[in-house]
């Protein structure tokens, strides 16, 4: 197991300092919505647990829920194999999206292509 700081340090953070983080319901494996962490919300919510992100609009720290009441409990952190997206498991309480949505993604779903894998070459 790693350390908060090890863990901040393998984070490749992107030209601004940000580091996207996927939040996903721990018990369901549902997207719930996508935030932006500079390494002190990343150190805030690997310590804290509860979920901090850095408002690119506002540029000020912000911890979900503190508002809204709808709060995000950590449950599971992972950087991906570059280290560059982080996916947090998260016990959502009430909705995760501003708009009231549980989910970011229920708001605008597409109607995409389908592929098909039986059709791929090798």
């Amino acid at each position: 197991m790693s350390t908060v700081d090890e863990v901040v340090e393998r984070a490749r953070f992107d030209a601004n300092g940000l580091l996207p983080a996927v939040i996903q319901q721990h018990d369901t494996g549902r997207v719930l919505m996508l935030g932006y962490m500079d390494a002190e919300a990343l150190r805030r919510t690997l310590s804290e647990g509860r979920v901090t992100f850095w408002s690119r609009s506002r540029q000020e720290y912000w911890r979900k829920g503190d508002t809204s009441g709808h709060r995000q409990y950590v449950k599971g952190a992972a950087l991906d194999c570059d280290g560059d997206t982080l996916l947090v498991q998260v016990e959502q309480l009430g909705p995760a999206c501003h708009t009231g949505s549980h989910s970011c993604f229920d708001v605008d779903p597409l109607d995409p292509a389908i592929g098909d894998p039986s059709e791929a070459t090798a």
